[in-house]
């Protein structure tokens, strides 16, 4: 998500209301509310997707700041909870750089509550690790990413065909984050979200992600020893995302960032081709 300026500032804003609410839910049914809230943000992204006329009135940066707000809770009071009108009333009175960039700062809060909630649940691990995973079994069914991504299929059809794969196997969490994704992609490809995602989970645990491509499977040993490995030279904790791909012929390529390390076999005769061609 790229956002300019003013949108930046309006979005840092807004996570602050955010924190304030998610820190005075507290007790038995927080993780329930956790999700309702995040669930209704949700909610509001599909409405201010398909409304183009409403999306441009709440991020009306010439309109009173008071008049946008007032629009909201003509819009929602009594439809969603209460938390979820103080979270967007901080939304639409703030300043946007544009009406798709107010949705984009919705979208990150509903995500940013769900990823929360599964850290206080003591799930963001499995979270993170169930995202990575059904990005790899979607990238790896060509047919399968294309019906997901397909924007004249219906989203209903298509959070029931995702619905099909994960039910009963993900986090709660998990599958409101991709029911979502799928539903509405606003613009970004299904396998691509899912990476997104799995890297904002990382991301809240404050580690950075390497994917590894292996030539054969790592156990646990050797998986610790290299996240070790990448941790020190990083200076930061590193996240490992694993994935088998026999085309390699040996070694590993890993992929932090921007930065890869090629120590793959294919990638030595590569460089071995360019240098001798050169």
């Amino acid at each position: 998500m790229t956002l300019h300026a003013a949108s930046r500032d309006a979005l840092a804003a807004a996570e602050l209301r955010l924190l304030e609410v998610v820190d005075g839910t507290t007790g038995p049914t927080a993780s329930e509310s956790l999700g309702e809230l995040g669930g209704e943000l949700f909610a509001v992204v599909s409405l201010l997707s398909a409304q183009p006329a409403l999306r441009r009135a709440l991020a009306d940066n010439s309109s009173d700041p008071a008049s946008r707000e007032q629009l909201l809770h003509g819009l929602l009071d009594g439809k969603v909870a209460d938390v979820t009108v103080q979270v967007l009333a901080t939304v639409v009175t703030a300043r946007w750089s544009s009406p798709r960039e107010l949705v984009d700062g919705i979208e990150s809060l509903a995500r940013t509550t769900l990823l929360v909630r599964a850290e206080r649940d003591g799930k963001l691990d499995s979270v993170e690790d169930e995202l990575f995973r059904l990005g790899r079994i979607i990238a790896g069914n060509h047919e399968l990413e294309l019906a997901l991504s397909d924007p004249a299929a219906e989203p209903a059809g298509k959070v029931a065909l995702v619905d099909s794969l994960v039910a009963g196997k993900v986090d709660g969490t998990t599958k409101t984050l991709v029911d979502q994704l799928v539903r509405e992609p606003r613009g970004q490809g299904v396998v691509n979200g899912l990476g997104e995602l799995a890297s904002l989970a990382a991301k809240r645990r404050e580690r950075s992600v390497a994917y590894v491509r292996s030539a054969v499977e790592l156990d646990a040993t050797q998986q610790e020893r290299l996240e070790a490995t990448l941790t020190r030279i990083y200076s930061r904790p590193i996240a490992l995302h694993v994935e088998v791909d026999p085309t390699l012929r040996g070694g590993l390529l890993i992929k932090i960032g921007d930065e890869v390390i090629d120590g793959s076999v294919a990638g030595r005769l590569a460089s071995l081709r360019r240098d001798l061609a050169g």
